[in-house]
C-alpha cells in the first residue's frame, strides 16, 4: 500500500527566485509544478486530487476490513454492502468471465424498437437503470416553492462532453476519432464491421441534432429562462411522441400537478426527431446508451477501449487509475452514504467540527457587517439580503442521519448488476419524494468529498468531512494558512448566495426578485467587470477563458478572498499582523495559502474540455486573479521601484 502523505500547506512548494507581482502563481507553487510532474493515471493533478488521494487511502483500509467482514456473515449492514459491493468490484475473474451478459436485457430491449412508440416506452426503462438517452429526468427542491419536490425535464443525450464538441471546427479531429471508438465498441460487442460503422454514423447524426437543439453552457446558467412549469396534460400535448406523462408514470413518479421543463425548444426539437427519425438509426443510438453507460463496469477489453477514447483522447490522461481506486470511487457515487457514514466515524473528530463552526461564524459576522455597510446597495434590497443571510443553513462534515441501503441487494459475484441496482435504487428514491416534502437535512454529496457547495432552495452551505482536513483545513496550522485555505472556501459558499444566479434566491429558498432596479444595475456593473477581467486571459493559444460561464464561480472566489482576509484580520493582535514565520508575514501567508490550494498540473486537453465545460476557472486563474485583486495583496508584496502593482484594475461585488 502507498504511503500515506499528508497534504499540508510548505513553503517548500514555493519558488522565492521569482517575483510575486510578476507571476504571483509560480511564485506561490513553482517548486511544487516543478517537483510533482503529471501523473500518468491523471489528466489533471492539484491539492484537490493530493487530498482525494489522501482520503482514498483512508477509504482503502476501510473498504479492505468490510471485504475481509463480509464474507463471513457476522458484519453489520453498513459494513457487509461496503464489503460485498467491493468485492464485487475487484472480482476480475468473474467479470472477465461475464463479458456482456450483464446488459443482455438491456441490449435487446434497446435493439428491439421499431416505433417512436417504443422508443418512448423505453427510454423509462432504461432511465431508472441510471441509463439516460435523450434527456435528463430527476427531483429537486422546486426552484419557485422550495418546500416541495419538482420533477423535472433537461436536456441531455450526448456522450460528448458538451454541444460544442459536436459543433465546433475545433473538434473536428476528435469527432473522426469518435466515430472509430463507436465502432470498436459495436464490433467487440458482436457486430460485423459494416454494421458497427453504419451504427456509428447514426449515433453520431443523432446526437448532433440533439446538441444542435441544446442551449450553452452559459444559457443554462440563466435560471429562470430554465424553469418552465408545464401541466401534465400540456406535457402530452406539447410532446407527443415522446409521450412524457407515460414516462412519468413508467418511472414511478406520483401523480403530480406539473413538472419543470427546463429548455422546452430542445424538447421540441427531440420530439420532431423521434417522430421523423430512422429506426435504425434509433436502435443504434440506445444501444449504444446502453453499452457506453455501462462500459465502465464490464469485462477488460470493453473497458479498455472506453478509457481509450473518454479518458486518453479526450483528457490526455495516458493510463487508468488503479482498479482499487476506480472501485471506491463507483462506491462512493452510487452508495455514498454507507462509506461515508465508515469514513467519518474514524477520521472526523468533534474537534474538527468545532474549529469549523469557529470558522463559519468569524465569516458570518464579516459578511453581515458588509451587507449592512455596503455602499451602492439600498436599505430595501439590504433588508433582504440580511434576511436571506440570517436564514443561512450551514451543515459541516455529514448528515445527521444517513442514508438507509437494507433494501439495496448488493452480489459479492455481480459487479455490473451491483451498479445497475444500486442506480435504480437512486432513481426510485428520486422520483418516488416527487411532489412531497423537501427533507432539508439531506446532503448532496457525500462525506468524503473533496468538495463543499451552497444550495439556492435550501439557502444553505455544505461542508464535508472529506475538503475538512489539509491543505485546506488542518488543525496544526497557524490562523494565516487555514484562514487563506478554508477561510476562503467558507467566504466563497458564502457568496454564492449572492452571486449572479444565488442572488435571484430569497431567504426561503425561493427563486423570486427581491432587488430595486437601481441595485441590479449597480450588480450587474461589477459582474460585468469580472467578465471582461477573465475574459481577457489567454488559456491555450486562440483559447480564451469563459468569463461569462465561468462569472458565478469567480464572483464567488472574489468574495471568499476578501471575506476571509478580514475574517483573520480580526483574529490577529496588532502585534501579531507584524509577525513572521518562515521569513513570511502573515498576511502573506495568507496570500500563498489560498494560491496553494489552486496548484495544478493539467493536460491540454483537459484545459480545452474544462474551458468549454466547465463553470469554474482553471487553478492558475483562481489561485492568482483574486489573490492579486485585493487591495492588502500590494501592502503584503510592495512593488519594487520600477515595478508596478500585479493588479491592474480592482473587481468584485462583494
Amino acid at each position: 500500500m502507498a504511503a500515506h502523505r499528508i497534504p499540508r500547506f510548505s513553503t517548500a512548494y514555493m519558488d522565492r527566485s521569482v517575483d510575486p507581482r510578476a507571476d504571483f502563481y509560480r511564485y506561490a507553487v513553482g517548486g511544487w509544478l516543478k517537483a510533482n510532474p503529471l501523473p500518468k493515471d491523471k489528466s489533471r493533478y492539484g491539492a484537490f486530487n493530493e487530498l482525494d488521494e489522501s482520503n482514498l487511502l483512508l477509504l482503502r483500509s476501510i473498504v479492505d476490513r468490510c471485504a475481509r467482514a463480509s464474507g463471513d456473515g457476522s458484519a453489520n449492514p453498513v459494513v457487509s454492502l461496503v464489503g460485498r459491493f467491493y468485492r464485487s468490484a475487484m472480482d476480475t475473474r468473474k467479470i472477465e468471465a461475464a463479458q456482456f451478459r450483464p446488459i443482455e436485457d438491456l441490449w435487446r430491449l434497446a435493439e428491439g424498437v421499431s416505433s417512436p412508440k417504443d422508443v418512448a416506452e423505453v427510454l423509462p426503462q432504461l432511465h431508472v437503470q441510471g441509463i439516460e438517452p435523450a434527456f435528463h429526468s430527476f427531483s429537486k427542491a422546486d426552484d419557485k416553492e422550495s418546500g416541495i419536490y419538482a420533477f423535472l425535464f433537461e436536456q441531455g443525450g450526448l456522450s460528448l462532453p458538451d454541444r460544442d464538441y459536436y459543433i465546433s471546427q475545433d473538434f473536428a479531429k476528435l469527432r473522426r476519432q469518435y466515430l472509430v471508438h463507436m465502432t470498436k465498441m459495436f464490433t467487440l460487442r458482436g457486430l460485423d464491421g459494416r454494421t458497427a460503422g453504419r451504427w456509428a454514423a447514426a449515433v453520431l447524426r443523432i446526437e448532433t441534432a440533439l446538441a444542435k437543439s441544446s442551449r450553452s453552457r452559459t444559457e443554462l446558467r440563466e435560471r429562470e429562462k430554465n424553469y418552465n412549469r408545464m401541466s401534465i396534460s400540456e406535457l402530452g400535448s406539447a410532446y407527443r411522441s415522446l409521450s412524457l406523462p407515460k414516462f412519468i408514470e413508467d418511472a414511478g413518479v406520483p401523480a403530480l400537478p406539473h413538472v419543470v421543463v427546463g429548455q422546452p425548444e430542445y424538447f421540441k426539437a427531440l420530439d420532431l426527431l423521434l417522430a421523423r427519425g430512422d429506426m435504425d438509426d434509433w436502435r443504434a443510438y440506445l444501444c449504444w446508451n446502453v453499452v457506453h453507460s455501462m462500459a465502465p463496469f464490464l469485462h477488460s477489453a470493453i473497458e479498455k477501449e472506453n478509457f481509450d477514447f473518454f479518458r486518453r483522447k479526450l483528457t490526455g490522461q495516458r493510463q487508468p487509475e488503479l482498479r482499487w481506486k476506480r472501485s471506491i470511487r463507483i462506491i462512493d457515487a452510487l452508495v455514498g452514504e454507507a462509506l461515508g457514514k465508515l469514513f467519518v466515524e474514524e477520521h472526523f473528530p468533534e474537534e474538527a467540527r468545532r474549529r469549523a463552526d469557529a470558522l463559519v461564524e468569524d465569516l458570518r459576522r464579516v459578511f453581515t457587517k458588509r451587507l449592512e455597510s455596503l455602499p451602492w446597495m439600498s436599505d430595501a434590497t439590504k433588508r433582504h439580503a440580511l434576511a436571506k443571510f440570517h436564514n443561512f443553513r450551514v451543515k459541516i462534515g455529514h448528515p445527521a442521519t444517513f442514508r438507509d441501503y437494507s433494501a439495496l441487494k448488493i452480489d459479492p459475484g455481480d459487479f455490473a448488476g451491483n451498479v445497475r441496482r444500486a442506480a435504480a435504487f437512486e432513481f426510485s428514491r428520486l422520483a418516488a419524494r416527487a411532489g412531497g416534502e423537501v427533507d432539508k437535512d439531506e446532503w448532496q454529496m457525500s462525506p468524503s468529498t473533496v468538495n463543499a457547495y451552497f444550495e439556492e432552495t435550501m439557502n444553505e452551505i455544505v461542508f464535508p468531512a472529506g475538503i475538512l482536513q489539509p491543505p485546506f483545513f488542518d488543525y496544526k496550522a497557524d490562523d494565516a494558512v487555514n484562514y487563506g485555505a478554508i477561510g476562503v472556501v467558507i467566504g466563497h459558499e458564502i457568496t454564492h448566495g449572492y452571486d449572479d444566479q444565488g442572488r435571484k434566491y430569497d431567504d426561503q429558498g425561493n427563486m423570486r426578485d427581491w432587488w430595486t432596479m437601481e441595485d441590479k444595475k449597480e450588480f450587474d456593473k461589477r459582474a460585468k467587470a469580472v467578465v471582461k477581467t477573465y475574459s481577457a486571459v489567454e488559456v491555450l493559444p486562440r483559447l480564451h477563458a469563459n468569463g461569462k460561464l465561468t462569472l458565478g464561480e469567480n464572483i464567488a472566489d472574489l468574495g471568499g478572498v476578501s471575506l476571509a482576509f478580514e475574517a483573520l484580520q480580526g483574529r490577529l493582535s496588532a502585534a501579531s499582523t507584524s509577525a513572521k514565520k518562515d521569513g513570511l508575514t502573515l498576511d502573506q501567508r495568507f496570500f500563498l495559502s489560498y494560491a496553494q490550494i489552486w496548484r495544478e498540473q493539467m493536460t491540454e486537453q483537459e484545459v480545452r474540455r474544462r474551458t468549454t465545460i466547465d463553470p469554474h476557472s482553471l487553478g492558475r486563474l483562481r489561485g492568482v486573479i483574486p489573490a492579486v485583486n485585493h487591495p492588502a495583496f500590494d501592502r503584503a508584496f510592495p512593488p519594487v521601484k520600477g515595478h508596478t502593482s500585479a493588479r491592474s484594475a480592482r473587481v468584485g461585488v462583494w
